[in-house]
């Protein structure tokens, strides 16, 4: 075959038009049914046949997220596809879903959708793996192995690739080692960026309830104020990352929202409190997720008050050292070797994690060089770098499964 990059330049135009079609017709959260039927679509007229995957929410997961604003989901709407046959298997991801944004960009392909934009480039994901598809379908008789594609919802919610998981994404077959790619405005346009271990942060949200009993501001004592217990624990929490968390380490919290009360008179009968926890290290994630609970129930239950909290959690994504070593070659053969350039972990959050928890992966940034970042509604993306993508995908998947062959 011609290298990748040849490839991707020769169906340059098409990668450009799934994007501008994805990008007018943004959907948000885990069900987006018109997006998965329209990349389904576009993968039968390849020959590949894609399957669902994620199904039905559990319900639990639903009612939490409801509580939480964003609205009642009960389906997750991604999409699997494999093209070869056998072992070993290599796992390429694209995420497909869009922010609550109204687009400010002055482009000829801008959101039809009010309301809702691809501003985090998930568009571009899409089209770029829809792209190695194509190619990767064309060389399916030399593939020493299997790929397979995996198109997601519900990046932006933390956990659409955890619902894929839990309907059986990584096996049937089993997948070895996967592969992603996330485009970046602030980085410079052309190169591939990763970083050598953490890639990025984890996230932890807690939403806590607060109920206590309302009443008048001149009778306290016959009052458990909800207003008092949630300033203690605004504080508290804050304090605990202070003294609880190794000060090498990089580790937020803040506490974004918090509702009590109407009028200066009444003492308020309930409060809600939304804190956010990130961080790059695994020790203090896993040791301030069980305190912060812990320390919820101390301080409430000690005010007489009682709560109930809805917590969200994404973890850190990896990057394994001996599949780096591996694969960034392969991103070299498309871009020179001095366009492979190691970095600093991302400080936000991507839940490409959950698949980096289970098998070796590699998470690369592209830099798409541009004026406003990712989740900016006047964001727009150089069109001319998706090939880019497109072919390190590929030359990705068929250097390791040549590697890897039995």
């Amino acid at each position: 075959m011609k290298t990748a990059l040849e490839e991707a330049a020769r169906i340059e135009d098409q990668i450009i038009a799934w994007r501008r079609h994805i990008h007018e017709n943004p959907e948000k959260g885990f069900d987006l049914p018109a997006t998965q039927a329209y990349v389904a679509e576009e993968l039968a007229r390849m020959g590949i046949e894609a399957k669902p995957c994620g199904g039905e929410i559990p319900s639990e997961v639903v009612e939490k997220y409801e509580r939480a604003g964003f609205g009642r989901m009960e389906h997750a709407t991604g999409l699997v596809a494999t093209i070869g046959q056998g072992s070993p298997c290599i796992l390429l991801r694209a995420d497909y879903d869009a922010l609550p944004l109204t687009e400010l960009a002055d482009v000829p392909y801008k959101s039809q959708c009010e309301g809702l934009m691809h501003a985090c480039g998930h568009d571009s994901h899409a089209a770029m793996l829809l792209g190695a598809a194509k190619i990767l379908k064309e060389h399916e008789a030399e593939l020493k192995g299997t790929v397979k594609l995996m198109f997601q919802p519900g990046e932006e919610m933390g956990c659409g690739s955890k619902l894929m998981i839990d309907d059986g994404l990584l096996e049937n077959p089993h997948v070895d080692a996967a592969f992603a790619l996330h485009v970046m405005p602030d980085l410079e346009r052309g190169r591939f960026f990763f970083a050598p271990d953490v890639a990025s942060a984890s996230m932890d949200t807690f939403i806590i309830q607060i109920q206590g009993k309302g009443g008048h501001s001149s009778m306290p004592n016959q009052t458990i104020d909800a207003s008092m217990i949630a300033t203690q624990l605004y504080t508290q929490l804050n304090l605990l990352m202070t003294r609880e968390a190794d000060p090498r380490s990089m580790v937020t919290f803040s506490i974004g929202a918090v509702q009590a009360g109407t009028v200066t008179n009444i003492i308020p009968d309930s409060a809600v409190l939304q804190g956010n926890m990130r961080t790059l290290s695994r020790a203090d994630r896993d040791h301030l997720v069980k305190r912060i609970p812990e320390m919820v129930d101390g301080i409430v239950r000690a005010w007489r008050g009682t709560y109930h909290i809805d917590f969200f959690s994404t973890p850190t994504t990896n990057n394994d050292a001996d599949f780096i070593r591996e694969v960034a070659p392969s991103v070299a053969d498309v871009v020179g070797e001095d366009n492979v350039i190691s970095c600093p972990p991302l400080s936000g959050t991507e839940d490409f994690s959950y698949v980096s928890q289970a098998v070796p992966s590699l998470f690369m940034q592209l830099g798409t060089g541009g004026e406003y970042p990712v989740h900016n509604p006047n964001m727009t993306l150089d069109e001319s770098l998706f090939k880019l993508g497109c072919a390190a995908h590929v030359s990705v998947a068929m250097d390791w499964l040549a590697s890897h062959a039995a």
